[in-house]
């Protein structure tokens, strides 16, 4: 969950262009790093800002290329089948690239009431390199201020968000592979479906409690999981 890099952007007026270059670590979701940056990533970001009937909206397009070594999933199960063993991406990593790009818009509807959606796709042919085993993802949701019941700091919010792996990720972890963070012997397929609400509430001048709620559907995108109910209670403290 760290690494080094650097970021810069240009802003100007209604639009920002980001970009920057981040170090790998040294295999997949690692903790020890390349040195110099052998194995890295490269991200660019355009930003855009508009209004709608003097309600204000942005929109973001993300792209990014990684750069090191990683597997096939291909590869892998090319291999076990040759050696009748467990397919593994360890086993096939070489220098290569995956990219991936995502959308993120983000809408004001009424001065209590903002909308999102966000969506993204990867290249699924190769195993993912850090955070988890994602290649298709759907998220929107909605937040909503206080205004209407006397408590205008508080916030209520629901979201919904579909996860899914690509073709080659199935094969490879329904015969067996394992990923950074998912893997459990024949993958029974299904997509992620993830809903989530919370609740922000002001107590003090100075204290924000949040309760939060997560129901996960085919965690691990595999039929015969879950689901999973999660509760969360955040306290942010602020003088």
């Amino acid at each position: 969950g760290y690494t080094y890099g650097g970021a810069v952007q240009w802003t100007h007026h209604w639009w920002t262009l980001r970009t920057g270059l981040f170090d790998l670590s040294r295999v997949p979701n690692s903790s020890q790093l390349v040195r110099g940056f052998g194995q890295y990533e490269v991200v660019g970001e355009f930003e855009g800002r508009y209004h709608l009937d003097d309600l204000p909206g942005q929109a973001k397009i993300t792209g990014f290329i990684n750069d090191g070594r990683m597997g096939s999933y291909a590869d892998a199960l090319a291999l076990a089948r040759a050696t009748n063993t467990v397919p593994s991406t360890a086993l096939v990593r070489k220098r290569a690239s995956r990219t991936g790009v995502s959308i993120d818009v983000d809408q004001q509807v009424t001065h209590s009431l903002g909308l999102f959606l966000r969506a993204g796709i990867n290249d699924g042919s190769k195993e993912t390199y850090e955070f988890t085993e994602i290649n298709r993802t759907v998220a929107f949701g909605l937040s909503l201020k206080g205004l209407d019941w006397k408590r205008p700091h508080d916030t209520v919010g629901a979201a919904f968000v579909v996860n899914g792996l690509s073709r080659n990720a199935r094969a490879y972890f329904a015969a067996g592979g394992l990923g950074l963070l998912i893997g459990d012997g024949r993958l029974n397929y299904a997509t992620e479906d993830i809903f989530e609400s919370y609740y922000s509430a002001q107590l003090t001048s100075w204290l924000t409690a949040s309760f939060d709620y997560q129901f996960v559907l085919h965690p691990a995108y595999n039929r015969a999981r879950g689901p999973v109910h999660i509760f969360a209670l955040r306290l942010h403290i602020e003088t």
